[in-house]
């Protein structure tokens, strides 16, 4: 005993009486904390960007074909008739928005919660009681539509051509509801690949296989409406399969008793469908109120040059879908060093690869829809109005999913209630006098407002924020993509080929960006996600295996 106690106290002693060797603990153990720290964010930038790249390819097949289809609709039935079409779905996304009743999201919740805990008689219950909600609410909704047509064509719209289309319309309603259901359940498996797969690929290139021999054929409008019909029931069929196989078989649908579905699912439900609301004030009250005090020619210039706006975000849009639910773990874990830290590295790398897109997409705006037509240019307001909202969006970073994920969801709704109604007064007031033009300017100021508001936010609740000194790195680059962008349109100025002008123009500017930024040297975290791009790259080639993460 004696021994011990006088060894112990010797050894007590000499650690208090060594300094030195207190504080090379003391540096030892945080380079220690400082290295897991970095292999946990090395961890979570690789596994976003594995996941993400069947998702972004999807993206990219969606919009390459959808905007090369759109430049043929344009050119073969004309602006007016893609005015109609897009007042039709003004219609099915609003009954559409009543049908979902927040379900779809609550499919992305639970039945992943059920299937981890073995729950598989609430799992069944769960689906069961979905679907017969579904069916049978958007089924009168449907009913509802093709008796309201002639109120809705010609009272609301003034567009008395559209009520022989909304019998189709109100079908895919229908279809709607259930296939948005069935991607997002199979998205709660966790099957986001095989989802992009059915709908990216199979569902857009069937839709436009069946639409171009039914249009070549004469049918015009009806052709394209048909076809969107088609292709929709085709892509419910495979997602419904789909579920049905990665159900488990406990849990799939039985002739046995179903018991009520948890309080959970319907309070859940119901925040989910306030959401819906909001967001469906966002992205259709534009086109509902043009529709309203123009006619369908200009809501059909509008209706296109909001799809090539929305090809500006992509960059963001793919990242949110992967680091979501990385928010939801460092959140829960109390990791919000490590959070942040992913967060403005993932914000910058997004607004760097943003950047030369929206160079381009503004300065050669005319051009763009000059693509789909003579008569589409007059757009090129919105592109360029549009486009600077959405920059401040990727420039904000994925903030709205830092409040959702992070238990925040009724700040997120509130911002979201108060700009929704920003936007339908600002629309209200600016379409009437400015048309198209102030229809953008209204949707581009809710845009950044929103996101702002969000920032601010994330900042005061969870003490995160987006920006360093890092980010004066981009200044050069961005300087070099705008400066090419304007010496490629004036050389461009006389060419013909638009198309042709479009892309390599895009290319020279994203070139010139990356290369100024390769010259001025990455710092440490973004050679990380510069590596992680560059492995994903050389894995597509075969004999070049990329380095695993």
């Amino acid at each position: 005993m004696t021994q011990t106690s006088s060894a112990a106290k010797s050894a007590r002693a000499e650690q208090i009486s060594d300094p030195q060797r207190a504080a090379g603990l003391s540096i030892v153990s945080s380079e220690s904390i400082s290295s897991s720290e970095t292999q946990r964010f090395r961890s979570h930038v690789g596994q976003i960007s594995r996941q993400s790249a069947v998702f972004f390819a999807g993206t990219i097949f969606t919009a390459l074909a959808g905007y090369a289809f759109k430049v043929y609709l344009a050119r073969t039935l004309g602006a007016e008739a893609l005015g109609i079409y897009a007042l039709g779905m003004t219609v099915v996304s609003l009954f559409g928005l009543f049908g979902g009743l927040g379900l779809n999201w609550a499919a992305l919740r639970f039945p992943a919660a059920y299937v981890e805990q073995d729950r598989t008689d609430d799992l069944r219950s769960f689906l069961a009681w979905s679907i017969l909600i579904l069916a049978g609410v958007n089924g009168l909704l449907a009913v509802g539509v093709v008796f309201a047509r002639r109120w809705v064509s010609i009272d609301l719209y003034h567009t008395p051509a559209l009520a022989a289309y909304l019998p189709l319309f109100s079908f895919m309603v229908f279809l709607g509801s259930l296939t948005a259901f069935f991607g997002q359940l199979l998205a709660g498996y966790k099957a986001v690949a095989r989802r992009t797969i059915i709908v990216s690929f199979a569902g857009v290139s069937l839709s436009i296989a069946i639409t171009v021999v039914l249009v070549s054929l004469g049918t015009g409008l009806w052709g394209y409406v048909v076809a969107q019909v088609a292709s929709a029931l085709v892509v419910l069929l495979l997602l419904s399969g789909a579920a049905y196989k990665l159900t488990p078989h406990p849990a799939r649908l039985a002739l046995k008793k179903i018991h009520a579905p948890h309080r959970e699912m319907f309070s859940f439900a119901a925040a989910a469908f306030a959401m819906d609301i909001v967001g469906f004030l966002y992205s259709q009250t534009d086109k509902i109120i043009l529709g309203f005090y123009l006619n369908a020619k200009w809501v059909g210039v509008y209706a296109v040059a909001a799809t090539i706006v929305a090809f500006v975000p992509i960059a963001l849009q793919s990242v949110n879908q992967i680091f979501s639910p990385t928010i939801a773990e460092l959140h829960a874990r109390g990791e919000l060093p490590l959070l942040n830290r992913l967060f403005q590295t993932l914000t910058k790398w997004v607004t760097g690869l943003t950047l030369p897109l929206a160079a381009v997409v503004i300065v050669f705006a005319r051009t763009v829809m000059r693509i789909f037509g003579p008569e589409f240019e007059a757009g090129w307001v919105v592109v360029v109005i549009g486009a600077v909202g959405q920059l401040v969006n990727c420039a904000t970073g994925s903030v709205g999913y830092l409040l959702l994920m992070s238990g925040n969801e009724k700040r997120l709704v509130r911002i979201q209630m108060v700009m929704a109604v920003v936007t339908v007064i600002l629309c209200v007031l600016l379409v009437s006098r400015w048309g198209i033009v102030g229809a953008a300017i209204a949707a581009a100021v809710a845009n950044a407002g929103t996101n702002m508001w969000c920032l601010l936010e994330v900042n005061r609740t969870l003490r995160l924020f987006p920006y360093s000194r890092a980010y004066w790195s981009l200044a050069l680059p961005t300087f070099v993509a705008v400066a090419a962008a304007i010496g490629l349109k004036i050389a461009f100025r006389a060419a013909r080929a638009d198309i042709a002008v479009l892309l390599l123009s895009t290319v020279v500017v994203y070139v010139l960006f990356l290369g100024t930024i390769f010259l001025l040297g990455f710092e440490a975290e973004d050679r990380l996600i510069a590596d992680a791009i560059w492995n994903r790259i050389r894995g597509c080639f075969p004999g070049r295996a990329a380095r695993e993460f």
